[in-house]
């Protein structure tokens, strides 16, 4: 009864550390970060592509007031999983770190410099009393000096580099998938397939254009844009993991 009472007693302070070494508070956030709906990146020679588990609880919810791909820059885009206030939090930050940047250097910010920016705002939530940690994982992609580049957020405010990832729920599986299906020589629809496929591996091999969203940023012309349900159900259609009634409805 001792030992429980002394980790309750470390559970409630975020600023202190357990004796063994652990912040609690920052491991139940990265606990929230797991029961949000999947979100996936994936760098390639072309451009970053980030896709999307928009997974509706119920058919009476408008589907485009679920946001989990945001457009941070032009040039970049944030891709969500966790709580979704926190992620609307973290990513007003970063487009206002964005604009800051245009202003004060006349030039687009830098992907790596952005996501630091990111989680050193992260980071001052686990070491500030009356706080808690944000519980949302980012995958942040885009753009710098014509090479694409993508990033990962965590709560405890670490940023990690990839070349593809996966947040939120199955991340485990999904990244399996993309550890033996990934190559660095794919280009920009080829990544497109891969995330699409990768999160197919977690729905039952099977995806609709509204369930999920996608998102490209290309080295070409430096542009985030997202795929509309035509484009995205012509990339599903192709993979063949639309859901039957679908594709009857194609014919």
């Amino acid at each position: 009864m001792q030992g429980q009472s002394q980790q309750q007693a470390y559970d409630r302070g975020i600023t202190i550390f357990s004796p063994d070494g652990r912040l609690y508070q920052v491991e139940y956030a990265r606990e929230a970060v797991k029961r949000g709906t999947a979100s996936i990146g994936v760098r390639t020679k072309d451009g970053v592509v980030l896709a999307v588990d928009k997974r509706i609880r119920s058919p009476l919810m408008e589907r485009s007031s679920v946001e989990k791909i945001h457009k941070a820059d032009d040039h970049i885009g944030i891709a969500s999983a966790g709580h979704v206030a926190d992620a609307r939090q973290l990513i007003d930050f970063a487009r206002r770190e964005a604009q800051v940047n245009q202003l004060r250097y006349g030039e687009p910010i830098a992907v790596e410099t952005l996501t630091k920016a990111v989680t050193d705002h992260i980071q001052q939530y686990t070491q500030v009393g009356g706080a808690r940690p944000f519980g949302v994982a980012l995958i942040i992609g885009g753009i710098t000096d014509g090479q694409p580049r993508l990033y990962e957020t965590d709560p405890s405010g670490t940023p990690y580099e990839w070349k593809a990832l996966a947040v939120g729920a199955d991340r485990g599986d999904i990244r399996e998938y993309l550890e033996e299906h990934y190559t660095e020589e794919m280009d920009l629809d080829g990544g497109v397939s891969l995330a699409l496929e990768a999160l197919a591996s977690a729905n039952d091999g099977e995806l609709s254009p509204e369930g999920i969203g996608v998102a490209t940023i290309s080295v070409g012309d430096e542009r985030f844009a997202e795929l509309s349900d035509e484009q995205k159900r012509s990339h599903l259609a192709e993979l063949d993991l639309l859901p039957d009634e679908d594709e009857d409805t194609e014919e």
